[in-house]
Parts: structure tokens; C-alpha cells; sequence
């Protein structure tokens, strides 16, 4: 009898791996460290003081010291899959998976989230479990990547693999759109959600180098429908020189454009 049980979008067992892997390689962090302090930026907007922080998806601990250092903050739980993200962190730690948020009702003042979420299959599901999770009128403020994230890698790769292999596979993983967030968060009970996108973008001087930094920040591909072979070196090839000449920037030098979507709402 074939099975009718829907296939996960994510392999969670490798996504582990690569975050295990960029935080015993040294953790690039810069991408995380500038989400981190734009988090902090909106929570000083919002005047209300927190004094107990759910951090869901630590990384490298950036916001989690952030949060520490605000004289309201009395504990602060950073939370991750990786053993050895945690172990960089500060503070009370929990190995926890975004799908599995393993806390009690009305545990959080404040639960903040930094470029996680978007790894979670069931993201509707993540969001419900964080709002149990917070007290009432407790606020989540969180970040992940939108759709627009890495969009010239995709079509470098997407290119290069069917000029050269015939045929293309998963390489970069979908993401929500901003029109879909408010929606989703009135959906899964907040009040007052709101959702805002901001664009960054970081030039490095190939696309080897960028596809380098993805892998430091355990940001490589996790889809469940990846090809398990590695990237034919002339496929590779022909993306790098594919990406310099669709995107290439006068000084010779090519962007990584990452979307942010922020989310904030609040527990009713």
C-alpha cells in the first residue's frame, strides 16, 4: 500500500549537521549579529520591559548576549538544534528543533527568533507553539529569510546545472512571501501582528567565496529533495561565471542579496 504521509520539505538530521559544522568551523556570524541588533532595535520601540526571553534558534549567541545585557532581563533561554551552537552561547540552554518548541503554556514574556523560522516545515505550527509558549500579552519579534533571499544564486545554479547536466535540482530552499506573513500570524492567534521586510546586501568578490560564508553560517542546502551527489565541478564552474556576468558590479566584486522578514505579534 503506498504511503500518503506527506514528505518533509527539510532534512532536520542534515540541517543539524550543517549548523553543528559551521559552529566547529568558527561560526560566520555577521549576518546573524546585524539581524540580531535590528531585533533589538525594534524591542527598544516598543517601551515594555521583559524580563523572561525564550532566544529560538541561538546560533551563535548574539542576540541571546544582546538580551543579557538589558538591565530588565533576568533569564534569558537560548534554544537550538546544535549541540555546539549552544555551547558558544551564554546563559540557560535547551537542544530544541524550531518544529518541536518544548516549553509550557505561559513560560516567555518576550520570545525572539533570528533567521530560524525559515527552516521550519510547519511553520504555522512553530508559530502556535510560540505563542503558547509566551505569557498573555507577551510579544514575539522574530526574523527569517524571505523569498527574495540569494535570488541571483538561484538562477546562476538553476542555469548552469541545465546547461551542463540537462536538468536542475533543489539547490536553494523556498521562503515565505511578505504579503503571506500578516496573514499567517493573525491566522495562528496573535493580535496585532505586523510584518515589514528590509534587504541586505553583501558583495564578496566571487561566488565561491559567498557559497564559502553559507557554509560557516550552516545556511547550505537541507531540502529533503536535494541531490545527495555533490556540484559537478564544471557545473560549478559555470555558475560562478554565470552569476559575475548576470550580477557582477563594476568594481568586480558580486552581491548576495538576503530579504529579512520581521514578524512581531502579540499573545492576546
Amino acid at each position: 500500500m503506498r504511503s500518503t504521509l506527506p514528505t518533509a520539505l527539510f532534512d532536520r538530521r542534515a540541517w543539524r549537521l550543517h549548523r553543528d559544522r559551521a559552529g566547529r568551523s568558527g561560526c560566520v556570524d555577521f549576518l546573524h549579529s546585524e539581524v540580531a541588533d535590528r531585533i533589538i532595535d525594534r524591542l527598544d520601540d516598543v517601551g515594555r520591559r521583559f524580563c523572561t526571553v525564550l532566544d529560538l534558534g541561538t546560533h551563535s549567541g548574539a542576540l541571546s548576549r544582546a538580551l543579557e545585557r538589558r538591565p530588565e532581563t533576568e533569564t534569558v533561554v537560548a534554544a537550538d538544534p546544535s549541540l555546539v551552537f549552544l555551547g558558544r552561547g551564554p546563559g540557560l540552554r535547551v537542544v530544541a528543533d524550531p518544529e518541536l518548541v518544548p516549553f509550557r503554556q505561559g513560560s516567555f514574556d518576550l520570545a525572539v527568533s533570528a533567521l530560524v523560522l525559515h527552516w521550519a516545515d510547519d511553520l504555522p505550527g512553530t508559530l502556535v507553539q510560540l505563542r503558547r509558549a509566551l505569557k498573555p500579552d507577551g510579544l514575539l519579534l522574530a526574523a527569517m529569510l524571505g523569498g527574495r533571499s540569494l535570488a541571483e544564486l538561484r538562477t546562476a545554479l538553476f542555469e548552469a546545472e541545465l546547461a551542463e547536466e540537462g536538468g536542475v535540482s533543489p539547490r536553494v530552499s523556498p521562503a515565505a512571501d511578505l504579503s503571506d506573513i500578516s496573514a499567517l500570524l493573525l491566522r495562528t492567534g496573535y493580535a496585532m501582528p505586523v510584518a515589514d521586510t528590509e534587504t541586505l546586501t553583501v558583495t564578496y568578490p566571487d561566488a565561491v567565496a559567498m557559497m564559502h560564508d553559507l557554509r560557516g553560517m550552516g545556511e547550505t542546502n537541507a531540502l529533503s529533495a536535494r541531490r545527495r551527489t555533490p556540484l559537478r565541478r564544471s557545473t560549478l564552474a559555470r555558475a560562478v561565471a554565470m552569476y559575475a556576468e548576470r550580477f557582477g558590479l563594476p568594481e568586480g566584486r558580486i552581491p548576495a542579496t538576503f530579504e529579512i522578514l520581521f514578524l512581531t505579534g502579540w499573545a492576546p
